[in-house]
């Protein structure tokens, strides 16, 4: 097992662990050596002990070709320091990216994100947002959409209910700032999206946690798709 290979940017701010096997990491000079915001890297190989301290990062980056049996080894590896993670992989299926989202990490499709959705897909993880690709995003919706019609037809109605109530304790501008969360976009771009500084944004975010009664965006985006706790998906 090789140390970690060190590469310091000046003024530091975030470091990352990219965490992937020898040859695998597809965005060499990432991060950039004047990156405002990501000032130091890390590249780990597995299987990615050095992680297992606490505070050698702000975030870890694992590239992998399978995550349903990379992920979990990443976990363990990382036993109790409790660092977010994101997962970059070519797989776009449905049960991959439904396990990865549960486990809490943000998904980035290979081929559907660029270097600069990474940098914000980071600096979001720094602050308890799941960052995901336009297509794990719509693999997410397509993992509930098959969990609320799981128990039959005539359950569907009733879950689309249950959402709805859900759903009506947000304010409009709320409602309007979690269809955009659900969708993969950090609170910087939702800002700007709807002429409103970060700082808002994130105020209403905290609002939208207490209604909802999440733990953070993971939660929060699962109850507002309709998917709760208690579903397997």
């Amino acid at each position: 097992m090789r140390a970690l290979r060190l590469v310091d940017h000046p003024s530091p701010r975030v470091s990352v662990a990219l965490a992937c096997a020898e040859g695998e990491w597809p965005h060499e000079g990432w991060p950039q050596h004047d990156d405002p915001h990501i000032g130091r890297a890390l590249r780990v190989d597995p299987p990615y002990c050095e992680l297992r301290a606490e505070g050698v990062v702000d975030v870890v980056v694992l590239r992998c070709e399978e995550p349903a049996t990379e992920f979990p080894v990443l976990l363990r590896a990382m036993g109790t320091a409790r660092v977010p993670v994101i997962v970059i992989s070519p797989r776009r299926d449905t049960e991959t990216v439904v396990e990865v989202f549960r486990g809490g990490a943000g998904y980035l499709v290979e081929g559907d994100y660029c270097t600069s959705t990474l940098a914000s897909a980071v600096m979001a993880a720094t602050v308890g947002h799941t960052y995901l690709s336009p297509m794990a995003c719509a693999a997410l919706r397509e993992g509930v959409q098959r969990a609320s019609g799981a128990g039959g037809k005539e359950d569907v109605p009733v879950a689309g209910a249950a959402r709805e109530r859900l759903r009506s304790l947000l304010s409009p501008r709320e409602r309007q700032i979690m269809e955009l969360l659900s969708t993969g976009l950090g609170a910087q771009e939702i800002g700007l999206r709807l002429t409103l500084s970060e700082k808002t944004v994130r105020n209403n975010l905290s609002n939208i946690y207490a209604k909802l009664n999440a733990r953070g965006s993971t939660d929060a985006v699962l109850r507002w798709l309709g998917a709760t706790p208690a579903v397997r998906m």
